[in-house]
């Protein structure tokens, strides 16, 4: 992976692009941009870049993290650009993030995913052992009414 470099910097991130993402995705269609902006600036996020023809940065994945940097996160909004998949870069951003000094303390995590079950399990997540116990409120149509 060494064509890849994972950044912890709110600065370097591509609002644009985390925007375009995320307002196309099954789990938060049509999420306005100042949402996404407010999400960030409340969270620990971690970008991944790789070197354009130009040489430039251009950011191609995304992970952001709701924490109190003591006890619990909540992992959301994990993405990495179509070409940029299968060579192995979600993992190693998940990786970093779960490795990241500020956060190997946290006694619990916790992520919804439709999908990647199988990459999460590899990262020692596991099924949510009493899922009786958990309860949502969640309104599916917030960002497109």
């Amino acid at each position: 992976m060494s064509d890849y470099r994972i950044s912890f910097d709110k600065a370097e991130l591509d609002l644009d692009l985390i925007h375009a993402f995320l307002s196309g995705s099954y789990w938060a269609k049509g999420i306005p941009r100042h949402i996404v902006e407010t999400s960030i600036k409340h969270s620990f996020c971690a970008g991944v870049f790789a070197k354009d023809e130009a040489g430039q940065d251009q950011q191609v994945g995304f992970a952001r993290l709701i924490t109190d940097h003591a006890t619990f996160a909540y992992l959301a909004d994990v993405f990495v650009l179509p070409a940029h998949r299968g060579k192995g870069v979600a993992m190693q951003m998940l990786e970093a993030v779960q490795a990241h000094p500020e956060l190997t303390g946290l006694r619990r995590w916790l992520l919804f995913t439709r999908d990647m079950q199988p990459l999460y399990a590899r990262l020692g997540w596991t099924p949510i052992p009493h899922p009786e116990r958990c309860m949502e409120r969640h309104d599916l149509d917030l960002y497109t009414r």
